[in-house]
């Protein structure tokens, strides 16, 4: 019996990377905001700031989520995230061309609901894997990444088909009935429960150090966490700028439209594909060796690509941008890996939360970048501050010491 208590975990692994892979819906933005602007006339730069928005109020709706899952628990807190995401979707299918309704809809509602669903969904099952940290949440975090994809296919079917606000609408209902299914079936270990335990070879890594349960405003007062935060905002910039211009980037270098989209969707597929290898890699390799390889590989990302920029290569375009969704993907899945590792399970929703903060930094990198990129009519700018950003986080990894 205590065997077959323990073998759900999988079935709810399974059902933590579907719910996610439909609220990763809103990095889908990009198909999402195509047919606004031909509807209400709204402008490049205000659908880019409702992407803003959305990402500032994600990263909230994280912190929100560590709360409520410690006070209310997975069910309640989930059940509040269906309604919120679910809501904000529907409500923005019926948008009347007042922009501000927009922010309010997708922005606020449905970027706090998804929030609180990220850090419930992976606080949760992640606790049932203490010996596969690594590899739960780069499952976890593939699903979520890989969502601009295959949710983000159907959502331009029903652009292409009954219209944009159908496809929002079906958006809405599709997440907040996954979600609800979601805070019906998934729950925590018990205390009683016997998990398998990391073996001792895990260490292997390179630490060793005794593990304890740091409080959230315990561990925010540790270097290890700054260092490791900073890092990972560096590491995770190069892929959320790429991503952002990743279709004019390869335009630029001489692709034709078509396979300019393509390259969108491999760049998303490299993206869930990095997760979950690197998770793997966390569990057999350990933290130290597995983020020095997430560091080397976005060196490259940005080298291949700025030499691609350089020469007009396509493909070394297609190749960095192939290097840079691989790299993209360590970084969320780091986060949670690492703070698991470091700081323990006991306060595990809200210490991620925290950690999942730097989102939001590697997203105002973004905004410099495509700064850079106006001011200087080029692609070799932004490339030159995303290499050096990349050697930063390898300097700053290798600062990183036992908490």
């Amino acid at each position: 019996m205590k065997q077959k208590s323990v073998s759900v975990r999988w079935a709810y692994l399974v059902l933590g990377v579907i719910a996610l892979l439909f609220a990763g819906v809103i990095y889908a933005w990009s198909i999402l905001k195509a047919p606004l602007s031909e509807a209400f006339g709204w402008t490049n730069a205000q659908l880019a700031l409702n992407f803003t928005l959305t990402m500032c109020f994600f990263c909230l709706g994280g912190f929100v989520g560590g709360l409520l899952s410690k006070k209310l628990g997975s069910r309640w807190s989930l059940i509040l995230a269906a309604a919120l995401s679910g809501l904000g979707f529907v409500l923005a299918s019926r948008l009347s061309g007042a922009v501000w309704t927009l922010y309010l809809c997708y922005g606020v509602l449905a970027g706090l609901g998804i929030g609180i669903a990220y850090n419930v969904i992976i606080s949760t099952v992640s606790a049932w894997f203490p010996d596969k940290k690594g590899l739960c949440s780069g499952a976890l975090m593939m699903g979520f990444g890989a969502s601009a994809l295959v949710v983000g296919k159907l959502a331009s079917a029903l652009i292409d088909g009954p219209g944009w606000r159908t496809a929002y609408l079906a958006t809405g209902i599709a997440l907040a009935a996954i979600l609800l299914v979601t805070a019906l079936v998934l729950k925590r270990p018990s205390p009683e429960l016997e998990l398998p335990q990391p073996q001792k070879k895990a260490a292997a890594g390179g630490e060793t150090f005794e593990q304890i349960d740091y409080p959230t405003g315990k561990m925010v007062r540790r270097l290890s966490f700054w260092l490791a935060f900073l890092c990972i905002v560096c590491l995770s910039a190069v892929g959320n700028t790429v991503i952002s211009f990743a279709k004019d980037l390869a335009l630029s270098v001489g692709a034709a439209a078509a396979l300019a989209t393509t390259l969108v969707g491999v760049l998303s597929v490299c993206n869930g594909l990095g997760r979950i290898v690197i998770g793997a890699l966390f569990d057999a390799l350990g933290r130290k060796k597995t983020m020095l390889l997430a560091n080397c590989l976005t060196i490259l990302a940005a080298g291949v690509t700025l030499a691609a920029v350089l020469t007009k290569s396509l493909p070394l375009c297609i190749a960095g941008l192939c290097l840079t969704g691989f790299s993209y993907g360590a970084g969320p899945t780091i986060s949670s890996a690492f703070i698991s590792a470091f700081y323990g399970t006991k306060y595990f929703p809200l210490n991620f939360s925290v950690m999942n903060f730097n989102l939001m930094g590697a997203s105002f990198v973004a905004t410099a970048a495509s700064g850079l990129l106006e001011s200087t009519g080029g692609y070799v700018g932004p490339f030159v501050l995303l290499l050096a950003l990349s050697v930063v986080s390898l300097v700053l990894n290798l600062c990183i010491k036992k908490p």
